[in-house]
C-alpha cells in the first residue's frame, strides 16, 4: 500500500520555523493501530489524517507519536494548506472532528489561512496541583484550566521565556497539558506549551490552545483582534480574532517535503 505524505511547517513563512506536521490524505480510514504506527514513525508533533466525506467536508483525526489527540490547530492549518494546494478551486474547507465539531478554514484577503474554532475559555481553578507549581521553575501569578490544559499566567514575557519545566512532574498532570502565558513585549501575548504526557516535551506552536488564550487575553486587553507569538525555540506567529462564541486563528504555512509512505501488504 502506498500513501501520499506531506510535511508542512505551520504558523510560519519559513521552513525550519513554526510547528511541523505530517499530513496523510486518505481515501478511507485505516485501522487506528496503523495510523498510530505511522505517527510514531514520523515522530513529529502530530500527523493529521483526513478523508473526504459524502457532503464534501473532510473528516479529520490527529495523532501524536504517543496517542490520538482530540484537537490540533497547527496540523489543521497544515491539512488545509495541502487541500488548497491539491484543489485550487476551493475557497472554503470544512473539517469535521469528533471533539470540536465542524471547523471552517478559508483564505483571508492578506493571504493567510484562517481557521474558525469554538472558544474553549479557561476557568478558575480552585486547587492548584502541587506537581504544577513544582514542575515550573518560576511560580505563576495565577492558574486557570480548560479541557485541554492548565493555563499558568505570568507577569512578564521574560518570565515565560525563562521557565524551565520539570517534565516528569508535568507529565503526572496528564491527560492535561500545561501552557504558560503572559502579555507580550512586542506582541499582544506570548506563550509556551508543555505536553510530556501526550506527545513531547515542548510543542513548537500550538494552534489549539489559542482557542483558550485568545478569549482570555481579549478580555484582559480589551481588544478583539490580537497577535500572538509562541516563544519556543522554533517560534510561531498567530493572528487571533475573537467574535461571538468563536475564535478565528490565522497563519501562514510552507511545505518542507512531499513523498510516499510504503506499507507492505499483510
Amino acid at each position: 500500500m502506498k500513501l501520499p505524505i506531506y510535511q508542512i511547517d505551520a504558523f510560519t513563512d519559513k521552513v525550519f520555523k513554526g510547528n511541523y506536521a505530517a499530513v496523510v490524505p486518505l481515501e478511507r480510514w485505516l485501522p487506528d493501530s496503523l495510523m498510530q504506527a505511522i505517527a510514531a514513525e514520523n515522530n513529529l508533533s502530530e500527523t493529521a489524517f483526513f478523508v473526504k466525506n459524502a457532503d464534501g467536508a473532510f473528516d479529520i483525526r490527529w495523532f501524536s507519536p504517543l496517542t490520538e489527540i482530540a484537537f490540533c490547530g497547527h496540523a489543521t492549518l497544515a491539512s488545509a494548506y495541502v487541500i488548497f494546494k491539491r484543489c485550487d478551486d476551493l475557497e472554503v474547507i470544512e473539517f469535521v472532528a469528533k471533539a470540536v465539531g465542524r471547523l471552517a478554514v478559508c483564505h483571508t484577503h492578506d493571504g493567510l489561512i484562517e481557521m474558525s474554532f469554538p472558544q474553549r475559555r479557561p476557568e478558575k481553578l480552585n486547587e492548584i496541583p502541587a506537581n504544577l507549581i513544582q514542575g515550573l521553575s518560576i511560580r505563576p501569578q495565577e492558574v486557570l484550566i480548560n479541557q485541554q490544559a492548565y493555563v499558568a499566567i505570568y507577569g512578564t514575557e521574560h518570565e515565560v521565556r525563562s521557565v524551565v519545566p520539570e517534565l516528569d512532574l508535568l507529565s503526572a498532570l496528564g491527560p492535561l497539558d500545561v501552557v504558560v502565558t503572559a502579555r507580550g513585549d512586542k506582541h499582544d501575548f506570548v506563550s509556551r506549551y508543555f505536553w510530556p504526557a501526550n506527545g513531547g516535551d515542548e510543542d513548537p506552536v500550538t494552534g489549539s490552545i489559542h482557542a483558550a488564550l485568545a478569549p482570555l487575553w481579549s478580555d484582559r486587553l480589551g481588544k478583539a483582534e490580537l497577535v500572538a507569538m509562541q516563544v519556543s525555540r522554533r517560534s510561531g506567529l498567530l493572528h487571533c480574532r475573537v467574535q461571538d462564541d468563536r475564535v478565528y486563528i490565522s497563519g501562514q504555512a510552507v511545505q518542507y517535503l512531499e513523498g510516499t509512505i510504503e506499507i507492505p501488504e499483510a
